[in-house]
């Protein structure tokens, strides 16, 4: 077995809120969510969420290996609220949020969890790939995006538009109708997707954040069966150098509307081989 990560923030002077880490058996990776610099009721950040979450899920999964990866991350976030409810306002509106992927190979079986836009891939010894990508988000922001999505991305227009699109969306946030994602509140964790596959039937598994996926699910430059190709022969670097320079291509989103020009990117392959 062999892994390989990488991770660039969407700037070189900007904070990268992603996070992923590996552990004996296991591996996790987030993207934290919310609008840097804006009032989000917490004094540590978006970076301090996401990472803080991770560790502690990792930690979670690997000294836990017969329990659920739900429960773990249930149990994670609860961990995460405790350590910062006596100095921030965990029930602001905007506080941090992340997306969670995670895969843990026990007992001759790779189980993997996905809350948020991030993705797992699932590359079979046949050379069949499944992405696994939780879209609630997405489906819940489809519509409230649309005339944001005719601005020039970065212009003032946009940015406010993009701001008004936050706002709207927060409401839908961790309820019935809306979408789950990793928050202050426990119980989303048990809205995340989560499956298994047996080990001997898998060639490897990658986990992207949606910086890193975009390649495929924004530019539609990529198979998936093409980015586990890159992954396994040239390494997460070099999807992440694909990624940046089709954001180039398009600095302003005109051929692909998107919220941000570029984005945290991060990718995490394990190949079984």
């Amino acid at each position: 077995m062999s892994i390989t990560l990488a991770s660039t923030p969407a700037n070189a002077d900007e904070e990268n809120e992603d996070f992923a880490a590996v552990g004996a058996g296991a591996a996790v990776l987030l993207d934290g969510a919310g609008v840097a610099g804006a009032d989000t009721g917490c004094v540590h950040g978006i970076a301090w969420f996401s990472s803080t979450l991770g560790a502690l899920l990792l930690r979670t999964i690997t000294a836990r290996p017969d329990a659920p990866l739900a429960d773990c991350l249930a149990g994670a976030l609860a961990e995460v609220r405790s350590l910062h409810s006596g100095t921030c306002d965990v029930g602001h509106p905007a506080s941090p949020t992340s997306t969670v992927v995670a895969i843990r190979v026990h007992e001759g079986t790779a189980e993997y969890l996905a809350l948020g836009d991030s993705t797992v891939v699932l590359a079979e010894r046949g050379g069949k790939c499944t992405a696994v990508t939780d879209r609630r988000l997405d489906d819940a922001g489809r519509e409230l995006r649309r005339s944001m999505d005719t601005l020039p991305t970065g212009s003032a227009e946009h940015v406010a538009a993009l701001a008004e699109f936050r706002t709207a969306l927060t409401s839908l946030r961790n309820r019935p109708g809306g979408f789950w994602i990793a928050g202050p509140d426990p119980e989303a964790a048990r809205h995340a997707l989560t499956g298994s596959a047996p080990l001997a039937s898998l060639d490897s598994v990658s986990l992207l954040s949606d910086g890193a996926s975009r390649l495929v699910d924004r530019f539609a430059f990529a198979s998936w069966a093409d980015i586990v190709g890159l992954l396994g022969s040239a390494g997460p670097d070099a999807l992440i150098r694909r990624v940046r320079a089709a954001e180039s291509q398009d600095p302003v989103g005109k051929r692909w509307p998107r919220g941000k020009s570029r984005d945290d990117a991060t990718a995490l392959h394990w190949s079984f081989a």
